[in-house]
């Protein structure tokens, strides 16, 4: 054995192993010497590695956000109704917008996390060493992870910093949990860990969750329900109700009502809270798509604004949507055996130009064929929809509401053939004033004034009012566009109706309540040519050629409405306006099969007066505007000219002031004393076909029995020819409901009766019994109102006349 060689003179190493033969002392040496090397080496490999660990730790740690209030990432927005109510919730974005200030979250819920999260939140700096002492003690004797320690503040940092659960993330979790408490304070970071805080199903945040989970508001929420959320945050999906074995309750119930305890016996609870715990209310729902149809088409419409906001609220009403949703079901269910399958509706406030609700019939969700269709945006025949804005753009070229437009058989060459243009009860009624052309849905007086003013004028008109759907060329629709044969949809449809509701001007419909987004402001009629096409869609009397008195269009509300039916009744329209809101209703089948004769005074007719009704029940009503340059004449009832001694009957009519008429009416003259009557040439042909007797050349009676029939631009009509006796309220089927600020026994409602001349006695009649008496010219009895199914009709003795009128009985329901 080689021994190395030591000085044993050296005083050092003769001091350090006094005592010590020579060869244990060089042992002793050289393992002193092993040991140095050893502590060299591992100094030389630790050190190296200890600074490449930190300067991994300190590059992996990401800036804190300056705000927690205001956290960014790529953004998806949540969508709202106008009231705040969520439609849609977007799971695509790192952090939920639907957050609440601490203030606002209730104390319990906020002392119930903190217990059951991070129960010495208040005491630490970001990390619990105590705690994960405890947590490492437990995980080592099980053999298993079966406890974490972490706190409120590193969760937190886990949602700002989401990384894989690592030893070396864990690590970073822990630096950056110090930085977090030095930044922000406690009240800061709860607030933002409440409003963040992973639930399953992608749900981010207590407000999120409680809507998600239970259909409430936070505020909502029972104590015991509170204890549920910060009971499923520890193992969200398996505690998910949406799990199979969460669903049963078990491992739920059990864990809250530990909670319970252990919070009963720390004080945070008193001992008579909660001694038992109801059957859990959980009611899951899915994402929620309240008017997903609507929801769509704010994503693909406007995904600009979708990917920039947290938060978009809607101009729509949630609870308006459902309640015309049950109204459109209703009414498909009651047109079943019509072969009636599909339906929308739109709503617009054309004061505000917000809209309210966007209905659809079929379920966006559902397997059916054509489910996620929507018939608001479709494009379909509108029928006789676009003719008051053909009349609008005649009355602002020299057109008045007398102007005449002859009635008579019309047909034009289509091809090596000809079309003949009907009227839809195939009736022709000769010379028709502008106002009954276009209250009874005329076609031919549309057709003529279409080729009068020219079609390409008529197209572009069309463009203006926003109808982008009229992508051809005039010569394509040619005068048929005045009947519909474009496509248009029920969204340009309302758009263009809410164009007559301003009086000429166009805006486009707002659909946002918190972003001010640039809209085009520009007026298409004038205010005198769009009211006044209100006034005549309006007037009852103006469509009883073609309508008769239907009650369906009577409403307690002054209401412009115009209806539109599409060939083979494959589409049926109405759109009703009124002094603020503007209804369109479409109905019809998506695979355009054809409903069994349903126009649009019979099907959309009945929800177009449920859906005014539901909108003006409670509010104080208005007329619709008349432009106050408008001026009311007299005229003759057949001519539209100023009447003569001889005419026989004549109406009043608005005019602009520059257009009233100066000739006097010359169809009607006297000829020694006898009243005759003269038409011009053209409508020989058609006298001949009505077999009408003639008095003398050119004289006849039917044109006279027409004009009779034609009415003023009054409403009361009482220089009209004939007696008219009807009960204007209620109207048919009408729902009154009563005013819950009211008490019942002041509670009112007015029973009125129209007639054609002064009243002398009215007898009132509620379900077949006498309800009182009114005297000469009182036109109307106050009822007060009792619930239940009522009938009601009047029995009328008019001035000068010695026979009794009785009205129909009108149904009618008080809610």
């Amino acid at each position: 054995m080689k021994v190395r060689s030591f000085d044993l003179r050296h005083s050092v190493f003769n001091i350090r192993y006094f005592g010590l033969d020579q060869l244990t002392a060089i042992r002793i040496e050289t393992m002193r010497s092993k040991i140095k090397k050893l502590l060299l080496s591992f100094v030389l490999a630790v050190v190296p590695a200890g600074l490449a660990l930190a300067w991994a730790v300190f590059s992996a740690l990401q800036p804190l956000p300056d705000s927690l209030t205001r956290v960014s990432g790529e953004i998806y927005a949540d969508i709202l109704d106008r009231n705040g109510y969520l439609l849609a919730l977007s799971r695509q974005n790192r952090f939920s917008a639907n957050t609440l200030p601490l203030w606002k979250i209730p104390e319990p819920l906020v002392a119930a996390f903190v217990w059951a999260e991070d129960k010495r939140f208040y005491k630490h700096s970001g990390v619990d060493w105590l705690a994960r002492g405890h947590a490492c003690a437990e995980n080592l004797r099980a053999l298993k992870i079966v406890r974490g320690a972490s706190t409120i503040t590193e969760q937190s940092i886990r949602i700002l910093h989401p990384r894989p659960r690592t030893g070396f993330n864990r690590l970073v979790e822990t630096l950056e949990a110090y930085q977090l408490e030095h930044r922000f304070s406690k009240e800061e970071i709860l607030e933002f860990y409440l409003n963040q805080v992973p639930f399953s199903n992608q749900c981010r945040g207590v407000n999120e969750a409680a809507q998600f989970y239970f259909d409430r508001t936070l505020d909502t929420l029972n104590m015991q329900e509170m204890l549920t959320l910060a009971v499923m945050v520890r193992a969200p999906s398996f505690l998910s109700p949406l799990n199979q074995k969460a669903r049963t309750g078990d491992p739920l119930a059990r864990r809250v009502k530990a909670l319970v305890a252990t919070m009963k016996s720390k004080g945070l609870l008193q001992p008579d809270e909660l001694t038992e715990l109801a059957p859990l209310g959980l009611n899951p729902t899915r994402v929620p798509v309240e008017a997903a149809h609507f929801v769509r088409h704010i994503k693909t419409a406007f995904n600009e604004e979708y990917r920039s906001n947290p938060q978009l609220r809607t101009t729509l009403d949630r609870n308006l949507q459902n309640k015309l949703n049950g109204i459109l079901k209703e009414a498909l269910k009651s047109l079943k055996n019509k072969k009636v399958q599909h339906a929308a509706i739109l709503v617009l406030d054309h004061q505000t130009d917000e809209i309210l609700a966007w209905v659809n019939s079929n379920d966006f969700f559902s397997q059916e064929p054509g489910s996620q269709i929507d018939a608001v945006l479709c494009l379909r025949q509108p029928g006789s929809a676009l003719k008051p804005f053909l009349y609008s753009l005649a009355l602002d070229r020299g057109y008045t509401a007398a102007s005449i437009i002859p009635d008579l058989p019309l047909a034009q060459p289509v091809g090596r053939g000809l079309h003949n243009f009907k009227n839809y009860s195939s009736e022709y009624y000769g010379p028709m004033r502008l106002r009954c052309a276009l209250g009874n849905s005329l076609n031919i007086p549309a057709v003529r004034t279409a080729e009068a003013l020219g079609v390409t004028l008529f197209r572009d008109t069309l463009r203006e009012l926003g109808f982008q759907s009229l992508t051809q060329n005039a010569e394509h629709y040619g005068e048929g566009l005045a009947l519909g044969n474009a496509e248009v949809s029920l969204y340009e449809l309302v758009r263009a109706y809410a164009v007559l509701a301003r009086a000429g001007v166009y805006r486009e419909p707002k659909l946002f309540l918190n972003l001010n987004r640039a809209r085009i402001e520009k007026r298409v009629f004038s205010s005198e040519a769009a009211s006044l096409i209100g006034a005549i869609l309006s007037d009852p009397s103006a469509r009883m050629l073609e309508f008769g008195e239907s009650g369906l269009f009577d409403l307690p509300v002054q209401t412009a409405i115009k209806t539109g039916t599409s060939t083979d009744y494959r589409d049926a329209w109405i759109v009703g306006f009124n002094y603020q809101y503007v209804v369109g209703v479409w109905m019809g089948n998506l695979d355009y099969t054809p409903m069994v004769d349903i126009t649009g005074s019979r099907g959309p007719a009945l929800v177009l007066r449920s859906v005014m009704h539901e909108l003006t029940r409670e509010q104080e009503t208005k007329p619709l505007y008349l432009d106050r340059s408008l001026v009311s004449v007299k005229i003759c009832a057949l001519s539209g000219r100023r009447p003569s001694a001889a005419c026989p009957h004549f109406v009043t009519e608005f005019f602009n002031v520059k257009q009233v008429p100066r000739e006097v009416c010359a169809w009607h003259q006297k000829k020694g004393g006898v009243p005759v009557t003269r038409l011009p040439f053209e409508y020989r042909d058609w006298l001949k076909s009505q077999n009408t007797a003639q008095v003398e050349d050119e004289v006849y009676a039917l044109a006279e029995e027409k004009a009779a029939q034609q009415p003023s631009a009054h409403s009361d009509r009482k220089e009209s020819f004939g007696l008219k006796v009807r009960m204007t309220q209620p109207v048919a089927d009408l729902d009154i409901a009563l005013d819950p600020r009211i008490p019942d026994h002041l509670e009112r409602f007015p029973l009125i009766v129209e007639t054609s001349r002064p009243v002398a006695q009215v007898e009132w009649f509620l379900d077949g019994q006498l309800l009182g008496i009114t005297g000469a010219n009182t036109n109307r009895y106050l009822w007060q109102p009792q619930r239940g199914r009522h009938t009601a009709y009047a029995k009328v003795l008019l001035q000068q006349q010695k026979k009794i009128f009785q009205t129909p009985e009108v149904p009618f329901w008080v809610k």
